[in-house]
């Protein structure tokens, strides 16, 4: 007895006769789009997973939709499990440095800029860019960034001599000079 996957060339038969090519291309598509969503998930990009999921939960097929949903409630899960709510911008600060030393650059640029994006003289922010961009090897934005924390809060090129986090940035003759303008 062959089956509908072992036959060559043949569409399946359902119970309403077989099925038509545009039927198996949509399902093609959707099964295609359904797994792109689920590598979101396993890469840990739960909101844009969310996102995939809910656009093709309404064109899915009844056998798919129920896992779909499934998915689209572990996400949600998954994103308030992320969220975090900070009474002050320093407290954001704070956690996002945290993150910086745990080496979650790309989570810790994320806070440093919501803080610039809610309060534009925020030095400190400015400050923590300069130092993501120097432990990333980004000497442009690490001198960018720098500076205008500088300009915001003169304090910071005293704190940056001292620092550390800026020792890849020693031999850069702009660094150099950032810090010691007077010479």
């Amino acid at each position: 007895m062959k089956t509908a996957s072992s036959s060559s060339g043949k569409r399946p038969r359902t119970l309403a006769g077989t099925t038509s090519k545009s039927v198996d291309a949509a399902r093609k598509q959707t099964l295609a789009h359904y797994e792109s969503a689920l590598r979101l998930m396993q890469e840990g990009k739960y909101e844009k997973a969310h996102a995939a999921f809910n656009q093709m939960l309404a064109a899915s097929p009844a056998d798919l939709a129920e896992r779909i949903r499934m998915y689209i409630n572990a996400c949600l899960q998954q994103i308030s499990k992320g969220k975090k709510t900070f009474a002050t911008d320093e407290e954001r600060y704070d956690y996002a440095v945290s993150l910086l030393n745990e080496g979650h650059y790309e989570d810790a640029k994320t806070h440093f800029k919501r803080i610039i994006a809610e309060n534009e003289s925020a030095d400190y922010a400015f400050y923590g860019l300069a130092v993501l961009a120097s432990m990333t090897g980004d000497a442009q934005h690490c001198l960018e960034h720098l500076t205008e924390a500088i300009r915001l809060n003169a304090k910071n090129r005293i704190q940056a001599r001292a620092d550390s986090d800026f020792q890849d940035m020693a031999d850069d003759p702009r660094f150099t000079e950032l810090l010691y303008p007077e010479m």
